[in-house]
């Protein structure tokens, strides 16, 4: 007598850069899983040009840690960087950002986004975390915080009390708010 297993899995759809992305289980393997999303990410970014010199996957050296995982790139001149941290494993927000880049670099491949609109929307300064870290101070949120609507509320609390035609505004807070709003908002969309 032969037993049959129904595994049932419930798998995740995250919606990010205008993709629904499914979040795959990952139960085993983790390391070795998270060298291959390095791979495919590589392969990916070839299909426009680069090189493996001109890219940067620094692997976690515990892939089941729950840390964020990142890829910087260069393309024409231009410092690209994305970063996912938002699952609970270093391996699964590796293996989204792999989905967004292979989505994006078969966008550009099939005439659906031009490769000056792909390096603006990955364009991002050195010190991109470290602004990150400074906006969430700006705002007052805690550093874990990846729930852009606590964001949104956060910052329009914040931009109508420091509004300066608000009694008691202030024009520099202000400019902070907003600009730490969209440094956060181009992170999480």
């Amino acid at each position: 007598m032969g037993f049959i297993f129904n595994w049932v899995t419930t798998m995740a759809a995250i919606k990010i850069k205008g993709y629904e992305i499914t979040l795959l289980p990952i139960r085993d393997s983790y390391d070795r899983r998270a060298v291959q999303y390095k791979n495919n990410i590589i392969k990916a970014l070839k299909k426009i040009g680069l090189t493996e010199d001109d890219i940067d996957i620094e692997l976690e050296a515990n892939a089941f840690k729950g840390a964020p995982a990142s890829v910087s790139w260069y393309i024409c001149g231009y410092h690209l960087y994305y970063s996912y941290k938002i699952a609970k494993k270093y391996v699964e927000n590796l293996y989204i950002i792999f989905k967004v880049i292979e989505l994006e670099v078969n966008a550009v491949l099939a005439g659906q986004k031009t490769l000056e609109e792909f390096i603006r929307d990955f364009s991002e300064e050195r010190d991109v975390e470290k602004k990150r870290k400074e906006a969430r101070v700006a705002l007052g949120v805690e550093h874990d915080i990846t729930d852009i609507s606590i964001i949104n509320t956060v910052y329009k609390d914040l931009a109508k009390k420091n509004h300066p035609d608000m009694p008691g505004g202030d024009t520099e807070r202000f400019k902070e708010i907003n600009h730490a709003h969209k440094i956060l908002k181009r992170e999480l969309q």
